[in-house]
């Protein structure tokens, strides 16, 4: 399966992952709820205003609920996790704990190998498709190292002196 590259990061980036059909229902849900809250009136409402601010309240909650609803979708498919059972999980818990647990328990987003372009869970030291190496890794324990570590964070082999042993 084909990973895209995605370059958007922060807040911005993770918005524009949010499904254009989240958008329509967020949309629709807060100007219903705003035609509700000025329609309907019953003996001992409240205030015109109360009743205005009231609207923008719960259509706020209702339009942000579903936009969420929305974000896990898109960014559970992204992580290689179950879309569905994810959405049905945020939907049926009651009290948004559905979403809580999602966002504890969701996965690593993966990257792309940069050979076959397939997806790699973040921490593989190579390609489950194509056996590209992605990374530096220990000459003793194969894990993954960065580039300025000395020494094996997992079993304290020097790094460094594996890396230009083999390199002179």
């Amino acid at each position: 399966m084909e990973l895209k590259n995605e370059t958007k990061v922060g807040f911005t980036g993770e918005v524009s992952i949010i499904p254009m059909w989240a958008w329509i229902l967020a949309v629709i849900a807060f100007a219903a709820l705003q035609v509700v809250a000025q329609v309907i009136r019953q003996s001992g409402d409240p205030t015109h205003f109360v009743r205005a601010l009231m609207g923008l309240l719960v259509g706020a909650v209702v339009a942000c609920y579903l936009l969420l609803l929305g974000y896990i979708t898109r960014d559970a498919r992204r992580r290689g996790m179950s879309p569905v059972l994810w959405t049905l999980v945020a939907i049926l818990v009651p009290n948004a704990l559905g979403m809580l647990l999602y966002f504890i328990l969701r996965q690593p987003i993966r990257s792309a190998c940069p050979q076959c372009g397939s997806f790699v869970q973040s921490g593989f030291n190579f390609c489950p498709h194509c056996s590209h190496k992605l990374g530096s890794s220990c000459p003793k324990c194969q894990h993954m190292v960065t580039a300025t570590d000395v020494y094996c964070p997992y079993c304290g082999t020097p790094v460094m002196a594996a890396v230009t042993s083999r390199a002179g």
